[in-house]
């Protein structure tokens, strides 16, 4: 165990798997889906109750208020189920935002609701790596870490919408970021330990094509037809992917009967920018290509949306952060951790909003897992107490070390 001081051996010794896999598995047979408001409840009691174990005040937020487009183009108001906030000596002079979500992209009626061992070491089960295994693991990592009687403040953001963007929690991202010297957010690593860098950013759009109804046989000429100008608006934005940029036409709603010239249509469409400038650039390119569609076939387009998740570049305070941590990785080797790599991704998530505030963010210190976001998501066991050692050590070296950029 080179490398690890005894001190930190210490540290490290109370941490086993059983108790966080018990964890893991419980909380995974629990749907919190982002629209199961029920499910999203239950799972915030639970984490509750474990997060009760920390030193601390816990809380429940409220959610912001979000508006959204449905099929008829009208901006409907969308619930979502309260936030779980832990403080940790707030007043202390240096402090760390640790964050992990507690809803799915698997709603209450979808099939995949149940876990299965696919061999000793990987689990199939909905949320087990995206990230149930992440929050206790955390949950695990803090506790061994309280155990050092540490000094360093930290905030623990648990959101219940950020399979969604996390729209109604972004205000309180950006105000629990504030001040702090360094993040840690839970989502999972690859298989094989690679861990998230540079990310781009993402905005998700809805586009309400307004036409003219007319008699499809009668007097189509009078007609403006919606679809087809929301598939020429889909068409030119797909066409516009340049180098750093994406768009992604996703659906179109809307339509009428095969008599009718339909008069409604709603696109929507995500979009990925690599910099801040690109993400400007796509706005300009969106309004532009709007009011060119709209032009050309006689219709209104009213687009709603914007990059809610900005790009996450590398600074050099995230390096200082990333060499900290991979240092930790090298010398957890010997415990059944895994050397630390780093690769950019086309992924986002919270740690998109956390750099944005200016704080140097790892996004990907959850369990080892893959096939996320399907039926056949997976999560390696042997990761979450080797993970929760990192946590723990990384905080037990950034109260003693600090972050030198």
């Amino acid at each position: 165990m080179s490398g690890l001081a005894p001190s930190e051996q210490d540290l490290l010794a109370p941490i086993e798997r059983a108790p966080i896999l018990s964890r893991t598995l419980e909380w995974a047979s629990i749907n919190s889906g982002t629209a199961n408001l029920d499910g999203l409840a239950a799972m915030a009691g639970y984490l509750a109750d474990a997060l009760a174990q920390l030193p601390g005040e816990v809380r429940l937020v409220e959610p912001a208020r979000v508006e959204k487009v449905d099929a008829a183009g009208r901006l409907r108001e969308v619930g979502h189920g309260r936030h779980l906030v832990l403080s940790v000596r707030p007043g202390a002079e240096r402090r760390v935002l640790l964050t992990g979500h507690m809803d799915t992209v698997y709603p209450r009626e979808h099939a995949f609701q149940s876990c299965t061992w696919l061999d000793d070491d990987t689990l199939n089960g909905p949320g087990t790596a995206d990230m149930k295994g992440g929050l206790a693991l955390m949950l695990a990592g803090l506790a061994a870490y309280e155990n050092a009687a540490p000094a360093l403040g930290y905030d623990v953001l648990v959101n219940s919408d950020e399979e969604t963007g996390s729209l109604s929690s972004a205000a309180l991202i950006a105000e629990l970021a504030r001040d702090k010297i360094a993040a840690l957010t839970y989502e999972p690593a690859l298989p094989d330990g690679s861990m998230a860098r540079a990310r781009p950013g993402s905005g998700n759009y809805a586009a309400v094509v307004t036409g003219l109804s007319a008699h499809a046989g009668r007097n189509p000429q009078d007609g403006r037809n919606a679809v087809v100008a929301a598939s020429d608006l889909a068409l030119r934005l797909a066409a516009a992917v340049r180098e750093g940029l994406t768009i992604n036409p996703a659906r179109i709603e809307g339509g009428a009967p095969n008599n009718t010239v339909p008069d409604l249509a709603v696109l929507h469409f995500n979009l990925r920018p690599r910099t801040p400038a690109l993400a400007q650039e796509a706005q300009a390119l969106i309004d532009a290509t709007a009011a060119e569609v709209g032009a050309a076939h006689g219709v209104q387009v009213h687009v709603h949306g914007q990059v809610s998740r900005p790009p996450k570049p590398v600074t050099p305070a995230t390096e200082a952060l990333f060499g900290l941590a991979s240092r930790a990785a090298a010398d957890l080797v010997a415990l059944g951790g895994q050397p630390m790599r780093w690769q950019d991704t086309g992924g986002v998530c919270d740690g998109n909003n956390i750099a944005a505030c200016g704080v140097p963010v790892l996004d990907t210190m959850g369990a080892l897992g893959g096939s996320i976001h399907s039926p056949q998501e997976f999560m390696i066991a042997s990761s979450l107490d080797a993970r929760a050692r990192l946590t723990a050590l990384v905080m037990h070296r950034l109260e003693r070390e600090g972050l030198a950029a």
